[in-house]
């Protein structure tokens, strides 16, 4: 049987195909760039809100409890997150580009900043290592977009 982590690090891991292959099918079919990158902003939502929805049990299991968050805080972060992964896909792309830039640096600095109590240490390594190349994912989808674009 495998283990939480080991299972936990491969889905992880298979998270971040969609993002790398939104960011190489950029560079393999620059003629679909505009749809590549609908498609990558979607999944950006998607992974977003997933990730958002992971506060919700701890903040029921916090119950009357308020170190080092209450669980209003708690589920006002989900919400925050959540939301801003449905509003994205309301922006245009440069809105979008900030948007989840933003929104997936800011989740990572939760995890790490306030919830680590919460979370093995493995579980933050590779929560670095996931979102630190989803940002450079971010960041190339935004330079390219800017760069065909303009700003």
């Amino acid at each position: 049987m495998i283990s939480v982590s080991r299972l936990a690090i491969l889905v992880g891991l298979a998270g971040l195909v969609p993002f790398l292959a939104g960011i190489f099918g950029l560079f393999l079919a620059p003629q679909h760039s505009v749809a590549l990158l609908g498609y990558f902003y979607l999944y950006s939502a998607g992974i977003l809100a997933f990730m958002a929805g992971v506060y919700w049990p701890i903040a029921m299991q916090l119950d009357n409890c308020s170190y080092p968050l209450s669980p209003l805080i708690t589920m006002l972060l989900s919400q925050v997150f959540f939301v801003s992964a449905g509003i994205g896909l309301l922006l245009p792309v440069t809105g979008q580009i900030v948007l989840y830039t933003v929104a997936y640096l800011g989740l990572y600095l939760v995890d790490a900043r306030w919830m680590r109590i919460y979370w093995p240490q493995w579980y933050l390594r590779l929560r670095l290592l996931l979102t630190s190349v989803v940002l450079v994912c971010q960041v190339i989808a935004a330079a390219w977009f800017l760069l065909l674009h303009g700003a």
